[in-house]
């Protein structure tokens, strides 16, 4: 049993020890930073970015989505499956091609690239038509509005400019919506580095003799760059 004096004293400290503890939570809670409240301008203004940065993260969302099911909607078995419209708007069987190992690349009158790519496809071929090589080229103005002429301009442009003897094509969008069915399955069958979709003028997809895509080349590589390619590709049989 506790004396009356010693139970006031242990009274004393369990109040001591309560009143410093109570002491040490209130100063904890205290410490922390108290919510600010913002103006009306200031929530407008948070409000306005954080729906502009919503926007722009699901338009770009559309975008890929919009990409990959283009990509993957073809269900085509290779190059020969598809008919294009030619410069006069005739239609062209692809599988006419059967047997021949081909380049097919997205053309343009006024890029930077334009005069290598065009001198130095002419010489592949020239140097290779007779042994089984072609070349189709497919002129496009979604990158920097740089082939903006009609199909007889640019036809006349490449046979005068760089005397080309392969076929040049109707003018086609090869990216979006209106993408012209082959590029749809040429990028589905060899994606890019970053994306499926074609970045820009002279890009580049090599056919084998079965019609299949086997390599893609980004706009910068030249064409006489990959000859070691294209003659691989024709001394199979």
């Amino acid at each position: 049993m506790l004396s009356s004096s010693t139970r006031f004293i242990y009274q004393k400290n369990l109040s001591l020890s309560a009143i410093s503890a109570s002491l040490r939570l209130a100063k904890r809670f205290s410490s922390k930073k108290k919510p600010t409240l913002l103006s009306s301008s200031q929530v407008s203004s948070r409000s306005t970015r954080f729906i502009i940065k919503a926007e722009f993260l699901r338009s770009v969302w559309c975008a890929l989505r919009s990409e990959y099911t283009m990509a993957s909607q073809s269900s085509k078995g290779s190059v020969y499956d598809f008919t294009v419209k030619d410069s006069k708007g005739n239609d062209v069987d692809l599988s006419s091609y059967k047997g021949k190992v081909v380049l097919i690349v997205n053309v343009a009158s006024q890029c930077g690239l334009t005069n290598s790519n065009y001198t130095e496809l002419s010489q592949l071929y020239e140097k290779y038509k007779d042994q089984g090589f072609e070349i189709l080229a497919f002129p496009c103005n979604q990158f920097g509005a740089q082939e903006p002429g009609t199909n007889e301009q640019i036809l006349e442009f490449a046979c005068t400019r760089f005397k080309a003897e392969y076929p040049i094509f109707d003018k086609v969008d090869v990216n979006g919506e209106n993408a012209a069915p082959i590029y749809k399955f040429l990028k589905s069958s060899k994606g890019g580095l970053f994306g499926d979709s074609i970045k820009w003028n002279f890009s580049k997809f090599l056919v084998d003799k079965e019609g299949n895509v086997v390599d893609r080349y980004a706009p910068t590589t030249s064409p006489l760059s990959i000859e070691k390619d294209i003659k691989k590709l024709l001394e199979k049989a």
